[in-house]
């Protein structure tokens, strides 16, 4: 086995191994619109927060398909934890497409937890070194715990032109609003986030370039494994959460089911009734085959990476579409186990309502929603352009 394959069966078991203490905290997370501390606590041990960072500064560099079966891992236990310790994950492995600099500066740790967005609501103003930032960002998931943040922003030129750039700022420099109050997700404390005349040293700001990794004056810009296209790794490392909830809610149902009749009928074990036999192998079909579509992009991002190639504009459609049709397709699955569910399925201590709640709220994201997802690719499919920059 070798190093990397050892330090990922290491966090995974590591996973596995506080998946009870994460479940039982998922209540929590959810009265405090926040996960517990203790999670947090025991991810950093097992090692979660490194799995993105280069072994350069001492993280453990696994590859997108060993992240998102981490991810899903977590999302098994407490999906607020896991879209969160996405969220840190994803924009730590966004760190390393910054400058050699900045690069020091956010990894000097080995592990870090790094938050942010792409949606361009701050502006900013061009300084001696640098830029001064202003802007609020709305859906800031992690920032309440996260180390640094990446803020997307708008720089006007003195033309009139405008360009798109990403700073990143400290967690210090970054005001966090108390507006999270949400059915589902509760726990990733998404709240809303506003920087007020930040000055951001030049080294911590990269272009659109980023998306395509293709940013410079970094160590790592011409390595092979991976500069990967940053939508489609973002879409890679989100899905895993939305089969991990899916999977819990299998888990769930079927945990549930011995002993348990249908109420006001003659049925003594509901598990004996041929609805009951159908829709749970519908559901678990529903899984099992987003679970085998997902290995496809992972395997497409990497060996593409691996190649030093980049991902052709079809191969970048299909994967959000195919990740916007897991959306789409694991939230039915966890419908249909929830419409054969008892009634008392709604009783907050009853961890199934948690889960459909969690995927239902999650899977309104904008860049996940199944719709638009399934819209570029198909829109690629019969040669016109996706309609979105955001493949």
């Amino acid at each position: 086995m070798s190093a990397s394959e050892s330090s990922y069966t290491d966090v995974l078991e590591a996973v596995r191994g506080i998946s009870p203490v994460l479940q039982g905290n998922a209540s929590l997370a959810e009265e405090r619109r926040w996960i517990a501390e203790e999670n947090i606590e025991l991810l950093e041990k097992a090692g979660v927060f490194r799995i993105a960072v280069p072994q350069r500064f001492g993280g453990l560099d696994l590859p997108v398909a060993q992240q998102a079966k981490i991810l899903t891992e977590i999302a098994r236990s407490c999906g607020s934890t896991s879209w969160t310790s996405m969220v840190w994950i994803s924009t730590a492995w966004i760190a390393s497409l910054y400058p050699d600099k900045a690069q020091e500066e956010v990894f000097s740790e080995g592990s870090v937890r790094i938050s942010g967005g792409f949606t361009p609501s701050g502006t900013l103003v061009p300084t001696e070194g640098g830029y001064i930032l202003n802007g609020t960002w709305r859906f800031n998931t992690g920032v309440r715990g996260a180390q640094w943040n990446v803020c997307a922003a708008i720089l006007e030129r003195p033309d009139g032109t405008h360009e798109e750039l990403f700073p990143m700022v400290p967690i210090e420099d970054v005001e966090v609003g108390d507006d999270w109050d949400v059915f589902g997700a509760a726990g990733t404390g998404s709240a809303t986030s506003t920087v007020k005349d930040v000055f951001v040293p030049a080294h911590r700001v990269v272009d659109t370039s980023v998306y395509d990794a293709s940013t410079r004056d970094r160590w790592n810009a011409d390595l092979p494994g991976r500069n990967y296209n940053l939508t489609s790794y973002i879409l890679a490392t989100c899905a895993p959460v939305y089969i991990g909830l899916a999977a819990s809610a299998l888990e769930l149902f079927v945990k549930r089911l011995p002993g348990k009749g249908i109420t006001y009928t003659s049925w003594a074990e509901q598990r004996e009734h041929p609805y009951t036999q159908v829709q749970l192998a519908v559901a678990a079909n529903k899984i099992a085959s987003c679970e085998a579509l997902e290995q496809t992009w992972l395997a497409t991002i990497q060996d593409r990476e691996d190649n030093g190639e980049k991902l052709t504009l079809e191969e970048k459609a299909t994967i959000r579409g195919q990740v916007g049709y897991v959306v789409q397709t694991t939230k039915e699955a966890v419908e249909t186990l929830y419409n054969i569910s008892s009634a008392s399925t709604i009783m907050r201590n009853t961890p199934f309502q948690r889960v459909f709640r969690d995927i239902a709220a999650l899977s309104l994201h904008g860049l996940l929603t199944p719709v638009s997802s399934l819209e570029a690719q198909g829109r690629v499919m019969v040669g016109l352009e996706p309609g979105t920059d955001y493949i």
